[in-house]
């Protein structure tokens, strides 16, 4: 495909013959290195309204490197000036730090060249307007927002046009613009913004848009000239021109030097065969004093952008050209010193999302409170004052109360305030759990670099909706009722509501939604007050963490740079993460066991551990034993000897297994292990090329162990249907975890007699249908055999 062309409106406009048309589309053809040097159609449209410019949109079947743009782009600016009108030539612009009259982009395979006319130069014209603060755009609506000029200078008129427009380049693509005015001030700009496609959010310092100042119709003869510009900074401003005396030019770059009364070109640079002549006097100022010598005609020094200048410059022995005043007046030299950056400040009107609970019943309920004792009293009383002053409660008439209290917290001179809402839940809806359980951090690939926050006081900053906020009232009762007890009721989520968690959940989770879509490279892990953020490489973790505090922080939430980790081992979720492994946090292991709630605290404790270290059933069956017998939490209970040595089993295990990050590039495989009926699984990495020696890495990488329930169904009575039951278990849980399903499954089993062979396997697969269901649409391999691996091959004894 080469350059394509429907209309020659824009050729027209500058007056192209047809000749120079097909010669410019075969330059360009050239110049873009496109496979096939054919003409086919460009279409053009209207830039702006009035005679102000065209669009020329070129089609080309691949973006051309950079480097090609800017040649493709000279070669217009030159063609333009040579073919083009004299108003065109005369149209300039400044884009960046460049002054143009064509600008060049590139967007879905279309070269755009934007040809402007009658639009006259000013001092850094395109203004890019970007936020004065973080914004979280959570649904489609309008939001007046502060947006600041980045760029110097103020706006060329007060009274011009001024053409709003996005930023392509630096503003997502669902983000629309609405220039405005307020009704109470005509004259201030405003700018109004909004999402189409919700939730996202724009960190501060986002730029939303650009401005283009431009003016009614002007006269041509009335169109400016521009002159070149420069910035003022360390390096010395240097213009390239050129001396013209009769057919003879010669290229120079030569200094401005406002101190220069003339120009001063070097001997050097001199050409010998233009004549000079010596001048009564001397040039002071360069080297000292020097005898003045001055070309005998009259030079043409042409600037870079076609400014002519007509004078006799001097000749004298000097390092590099000085161009003086003479000839910077000719040219029309300014200096232009501007004025502080303009700013555009608007109120951003954002309301925190709440989330409306469901009543069973709209009758108050009012249980009485309790008296306290004056300690507890008095610690009431500092604490209800405390959350006044944060406001988080306010002083109510609500008919609704539950009874408050305070507990000292363990090891410290502190109370807690707490509130008894046992029958306030009773009367409100349950919710449908948000996140089932805690994500897993062996998902996070190994050796990439991890963050881990703590929110502190989480619910504290999330609010009641403004209707059930009165419901969730409490009093402070006084002595003896020797004054009128004060009232107050939750503006924000209450501790021992029963939705709370749920309510945090969904109100945290709206806050990261648009931070996961703004830093997809990526994961971010959040579990009620606990965030985690992970990424590949220390930039794309240092982008998505500035996002993730900067929506935190936007919220109203409260982070202490204290419960900010950065270095390994990360704590995260009672497990200790390394760059590589994850251990439970140090488990206390409570030996001493008295009564059936002893138990109850010490097989949860194991229980939860046992997914990463690998705690089977059998180890842990004596414990487990000691649950059954009376019901009531007070019934004495002891260790037996069976018991006390498979604790001592499971504190050696804790002490040596551990749990392994994944590796992304790894597919994950499935092993079944032990002898029947006692199975349990390993859903495992497996590195082909490490083998387990001295000074190498573990080949194996372990994801997570598999267990059958402690209490079996009746109903699985044969062994194939413990396997079927294990396999589906494995599949369930890889696609929670992973979104996938196993490369391999491995089934070596040991039965009495042996080894379970690969035609027992066969036929078991054909007849059975508890292993068909378990192993439906699976795509993978099955395989009888183990890797090499002492914790695979770790098999207890049959029973």
């Amino acid at each position: 495909m080469g350059l394509e062309y429907k209309s020659d409106e824009w050729l027209r406009e500058l007056g192209v013959f047809r000749l120079e048309k097909r010669r410019l589309w075969w330059e360009l053809s050239t110049l873009l290195q496109l496979p096939e040097k054919r003409l086919q159609p460009v279409s053009s449209q209207s830039l702006l309204a009035g005679d102000t410019g065209s669009i020329a949109q070129v089609k080309v079947p691949y973006k051309p490197p950079l480097d090609t743009l800017w040649r493709a782009e000279k070669y217009l600016r030159n063609w333009v000036c040579r073919i083009g009108s004299r108003r065109l030539k005369r149209a300039l612009i400044y884009v960046g730090n460049t002054k143009r009259n064509m600008i060049l982009s590139f967007d879905n395979n279309l070269l755009i060249f934007i040809f402007l006319s009658n639009i006259p130069t000013c001092r850094k014209a395109i203004f890019l307007l970007q936020l004065t603060e973080g914004l979280h755009l959570k649904d489609d609506n309008w939001n007046f927002v502060s947006v600041d000029n980045s760029e110097q200078g103020t706006w060329p008129r007060v009274k011009g046009k001024l053409i709003v427009v996005g930023d392509c380049k630096h503003t997502p693509k669902e983000i629309e613009i609405l220039p405005g005015t307020l009704d109470n001030n005509p004259g201030k700009f405003v700018l109004w913004l909004r999402c189409t496609h919700p939730p996202t959010f724009l960190p501060k310092g986002q730029t939303v848009a650009q401005i283009i100042p431009t003016w009614e119709h002007l006269e041509e003869d009335n169109i400016p000239t521009a002159c070149p510009g420069h910035n003022i900074t360390e390096v010395k401003p240097q213009v390239g021109c050129e001396l013209q005396v009769g057919d003879e030019a010669i290229n120079i770059t030569g200094l401005l030097h406002t101190d220069m009364d003339v120009t001063v070109i070097p001997a050097k640079h001199w050409p010998s065969r233009w004549a000079l002549e010596n001048v009564a006097g001397y040039v002071q100022g360069i080297g000292g004093m020097q005898l003045a010598r001055q070309s005998k005609s009259v030079v043409q020094i042409k600037g870079p952008k076609g400014q002519l200048a007509s004078l006799r410059p001097f000749v004298l022995d000097y390092r590099e050209p000085l161009l003086g005043r003479d000839l910077m007046a000719q040219w029309g030299v300014t200096i232009d010193i501007p004025n502080p950056p303009q700013d555009f400040w608007a109120v951003v009107a954002e309301e925190c999302p709440t989330h409306k609970l469901n009543w069973k019943t709209d009758a108050p309920v009012w249980v009485e409170q309790w008296p306290l004792s004056k300690q507890k009293l008095k610690a009431l009383e500092e604490l209800v004052e405390e959350q006044l002053a944060k406001d988080h409660i306010v002083e109510t008439t609500s008919p609704w109360n539950s009874p408050v209290f305070v507990i000292r917290k363990p090891g410290k001179d502190k109370w807690r305030l707490l509130q008894d809402l046992r029958q306030i839940n009773n009367v409100i809806e349950d919710m449908g759990s948000l996140q089932p359980g805690m994500p897993t951090p062996t998902m996070l690939p190994q050796n990439w670099k991890l963050v881990v926050i703590d929110i502190k006081d989480c619910f504290f900053h999330i609010p009641l909706h403004p209707d059930d906020a009165p419901r969730f009232a409490f009093s402070v009762p006084t002595v003896n009722r020797e004054a009128p007890r004060k009232r107050y009721h939750w503006r924000v989520l209450p501790q021992g509501m029963k939705v709370s968690p749920i309510i945090c959940q969904w109100y945290v989770a709206s806050l990261l939604s648009p931070v996961r879509v703004a830093a997809e490279k990526a994961i971010i892990h959040h579990y009620m007050d606990d965030v985690l953020v992970c990424a590949p490489t220390d930039d794309v973790l240092s982008h998505a963490l500035d996002l993730t505090i900067n929506a935190l922080v936007v919220a109203g939430f409260e982070l202490q740079e204290d419960k900010v980790q950065r270095m390994p081992p990360w704590r995260y979720l009672g497990l200790e993460i390394g760059k590589r492994t994850i251990v439970p946090q140090k488990l206390e292991i409570k030996a001493k066991i008295q009564t059936l709630a002893d138990v109850h605290q010490l097989c949860g404790a194991l229980n939860w551990v046992r997914p990463w270290l690998g705690l089977t059933t059998e180890d842990l069956a004596p414990l487990f034993n000691l649950l059954k017998g009376g019901e009531e939490l007070s019934s004495p209970r002891e260790l037996t000897p069976e018991a006390k040595e498979a604790l001592e089993k499971v504190q050696h295990l804790m002490s040596t297994r551990q749990a392994h990050r994944c590796d992304p590039d790894l597919p994950f495989k499935f092993i079944i292990m032990g002898k029947l009926p006692h199975l349990h699984g390993v859903i495992f990495q497996w590195r082909n090329n490490i083998k387990k020696d001295q000074g190498r890495e573990d080949p194996l990488l372990i994801i997570e162990w598999v267990f059958l329930s402690h209490q079996r169904s009746k109903r699985m009575t044969r062994p194939q249907e413990l396997v079927a039951e294990l396999i589906r278990k494995a599949r369930v849980r890889i696609r929670e975890l992973a979104g996938c399903d196993f490369e391999c499954i491995h089934i070596p089993i040991g039965l009495r007699s042996g080894q379970i062979t690969k035609a027992m396997l066969e036929h078991l697969l054909q007849e059975n249908e508890a292993l068909q269901f378990a192993l439906d649409s699976f795509t993978g391999q099955i395989s009888i055999h183990r890797p090499a691996h002492k914790i695979l091959i770790r098999m207890p004894n049959s029973h």
